[in-house]
């Protein structure tokens, strides 16, 4: 699966679907793995047997087995005759779904429009099962993922298909009816599933209008019949443009797309991306073969063997890695994260700074190495930490049942974090929790600390833990066996491999920081418990006392804060009549001082005012009272330089100018800004504030 593990020869089972008089002219056998369309591979059985290390060279494994993957398409083509994955039942009712959506038929050629029914057809089924099994789009990790793919589906649809609409939300129910014999969490979840996919179209189909509103700057600005490789890259990088739609507008425009440099920009991101993620590991020293058993339900300290340990590189830091027999440290999984603690080598104690799952192994994270590796260490978990973070898995579960009961039982679990300082949980509902139903859970919350209900933790078979009622935890894979967590039996039971205070009561105090939207239809709260909860609450309390000494401490806080607002709105009622008299005055000042240029009257100066916005309402002005007007006006306002173009529709049209452009090409440049407007209106603001009269100058020569 990589440069260096697990691996071993294999045996690869290959089929000929070709006619039988191709056969007789060309054997099979030739073909194997040769890309030949009609040869393909169905079935590959990979003989785990051996480790290979970082030299190349292959060690024997303890154990061995059979990894054994099968093409679930290929053979349903091969079963059903078919020459391609998309002619059968597996695609065959999505595309279909689509031709009608679409109003286009389906040719099963290679044309770019019978390849974007294939694309979406293939797209939706990843979209829609990893949504519905928990995981969201987001602009990190696995979420983006899933992100890019929605969105290479939507430009197939929208350059290829001519469909400018939500498509791929129109397909979620046709897939969910397909299988949910198979797959029933998307049927479950259909109109959450369809609400996600809904809402990340439409703000992608957002995006790519404004990508066409950017093309057409690019083309106005392009040099030499070409356009920058950097702008075809900014167009595919920043609003979703693949090459080939940016080829066919230049095309359209007479223009050629310097595709050199936009594959050198391609490489860049790639390299830099590539770089930023790469991990480089070491070979694992292994010192003695053995199982890694976790202890620290029972214990935060336990004595061990150290089995393997490596080094390992990661965004240049250097860091080691180590596999012990038996370990009290909790490994990062459903949504708790991992211990912090000490491993102390005969006498020296290095900090363990994390810990995580690989595979079945609880990984300790280091950043220094003993001087020596002992065979045998104390293995010591921060204690605090681990009663903070427990305190906090514990509200997540009396949070996650007040959820329910307050809003309904369709809140479900989208994910959480849980740590020391807070936990964070986000949860399935479709509009923003009140402030009453927030006061409602909290409330719940806390009668249910006070009440110090002891937490019960179960090991049962998964069978009878769902009898109960249990939840499964976001993001965790279960066993026949499953520890259930207990707090009420009529309140919470949860499938749960966290760790757990021993009763409700030793949270002491619960305190919701914040409620927000995560992504369509999933809401975000984050909350904190015991001495963390009385810190915020204390906070909270001194920044009110703040504000009443402020308002020298007014009998009603509400009131005189409402008071205070209703000055503060008559005082800019009157700072924008002032703004305006003073506008007017520098309206009649800058008229007779305008310089006649053949047919244009100009007017180029910096002026004096506190808004940027008093610059437009100044050109606004002027062009009221002036025919056949250019003009170009700037300020420095708190230290940045700010400009308005202003031009009159007749000399817009006699003399082909654009206040648009102007700002673009010839302002923003200057004062290293940007900006934008209207043909005859615009306006701009930048960084470097001493180049104001040069904006003047320029823009006075395009006269």
């Amino acid at each position: 699966m990589g440069d260096t593990g697990p691996c071993g020869p294999c045996s690869e089972i290959h089929i000929d679907c070709r006619t039988e008089e191709e056969r007789k002219k060309i054997s099979g056998n030739t073909l194997v793995n040769k890309d030949h369309p009609q040869v393909i591979e169905i079935w590959n059985n990979v003989f785990i047997q051996f480790n290979r290390k970082k030299d190349g060279s292959l060690e024997p494994l303890p154990s061995t087995h059979v990894d054994t993957g099968m093409g679930l398409e290929r053979l349903v083509r091969v079963l059903q005759g078919k020459t391609s994955n998309y002619d059968t039942d597996i695609f065959s009712g999505t595309i279909a779904a689509t031709e009608k959506i679409c109003g286009v038929r389906y040719d099963g050629s290679d044309s770019k429009m019978a390849v974007a029914f294939r694309v979406i057809a293939d797209h939706i089924r990843a979209i829609g099962f990893t949504i519905a099994d928990g995981q969201l789009p987001s602009n990190t990790g696995a979420g983006y993922v899933i992100r890019r793919i929605l969105r290479r589906a939507v430009r197939y649809y929208y350059s290829y298909l001519q469909y400018r609409q939500p498509l791929l939300t129109q397909l979620v129910p046709v897939l969910a009816d397909q299988f949910k014999e198979v797959f029933p969490e998307l049927h479950q979840q259909c109109d959450f599933v369809s609400r996600v996919v809904r809402e990340e179209e439409e703000a992608f189909l957002r995006t790519l209008e404004k990508g066409l509103r950017r093309i057409d700057d690019i083309v106005q600005t392009a040099q030499g019949g070409s356009i920058a490789g950097a702008a075809a890259f900014e167009l595919y990088d920043t609003y979703g443009f693949p090459i080939d739609l940016t080829r066919l507008i230049a095309a359209e425009q007479g223009l050629q797309v310097d595709e050199k440099g936009f594959e050198s920009e391609m490489k860049q991101q790639k390299d830099r991306s590539r770089a930023a993620t790469t991990i480089d590991a070491g070979d694992w020293i292994v010192l003695q073969e053995g199982a890694n058993q976790f202890v620290g339900y029972e214990q935060l300290e336990t004595t061990a063997r150290v089995l393997k340990y490596r080094k390992v590189t990661a965004k240049g830091k250097e860091g080691y890695q180590w596999v012990l027999s038996v370990t009290p440290f909790y490994a990062e999984s459903g949504g708790q994260v991992g211990d912090s603690g000490w491993l102390r080598f005969a006498e020296q104690s290095i900090a363990v700074v994390d810990t995580k799952k690989d595979n079945d192994l609880i990984v300790h994270y280091t950043q220094e190495m003993p001087n020596v590796v002992s065979d045998t260490v104390t293995a010591s978990v921060n204690g605090a930490l681990r009663d903070q973070t427990a305190a906090h898995h514990t509200a997540t579960h009396l949070l996650h049942a007040a959820l329910r009961q307050v809003l309904g039982t369709h809140v479900a679990q989208k994910g959480s974090l849980v740590e020391a300082g807070h936990l964070r949980f986000d949860f399935s509902h479709f509009a923003k929790v009140t402030a009453e139903e927030l006061l409602a859970i909290e409330t719940i919350v806390n009668n249910k600390i006070r009440e110090n209900i002891p937490v019960v933790i179960k090991t049962m078979p998964k069978d009878e833990a769902l009898q109960l009622g249990a939840m499964a935890l976001f993001g965790e894979k279960y066993g026949d066996t499953v520890r259930v967590v207990i707090t009420d039996p009529a309140y919470s039971v949860e499938l749960c491999g966290g760790t757990h205070v021993g009763a409700t009561g030793q949270l002491g105090l619960f305190s919701l920081l914040s409620e927000s939207a995560v992504a369509a239809g999933v809401r975000r709260i984050e909350a904190v418990c015991g001495q963390h909860a009385l810190d915020h609450i204390r906070a909270a309390a001194n920044t009110l006392q703040s504000l009443r000494e402020l308002l020298k401490n007014p009998k009603d806080l509400s009131k005189a804060v409402e008071q205070l607002q209703q000055e503060q709105s008559l005082l800019r009622q009157k700072v924008e009549q002032f703004e305006q008299k003073e506008i007017i005055i520098l309206r009649d000042t800058l008229l007779a001082q305008a310089e006649k240029i053949g047919t244009a009257n100009f007017i180029g100066t910096v002026v004096a005012v506190t808004q940027p916005d008093a610059l437009k309402k100044l050109c606004l002005e002027l062009r009221g009272k002036s025919d056949h007007h250019a003009i170009v006006l700037g300020a420095l306002i708190e230290g940045k330089p700010f400009v308005a173009v202003g031009l009159s529709e007749e000399l817009s049209k006699t003399r082909s100018l654009d206040a648009n452009a102007i700002i673009k090409t010839v302002v923003a440049p200057l004062i290293k800004g940007g900006g934008g407007g209207q043909k005859t209106l615009a306006t701009a603001g930048g960084q470097d504030g001493t180049q104001l009269a040069e904006v003047i100058k320029a823009v006075r020569s395009l006269l």
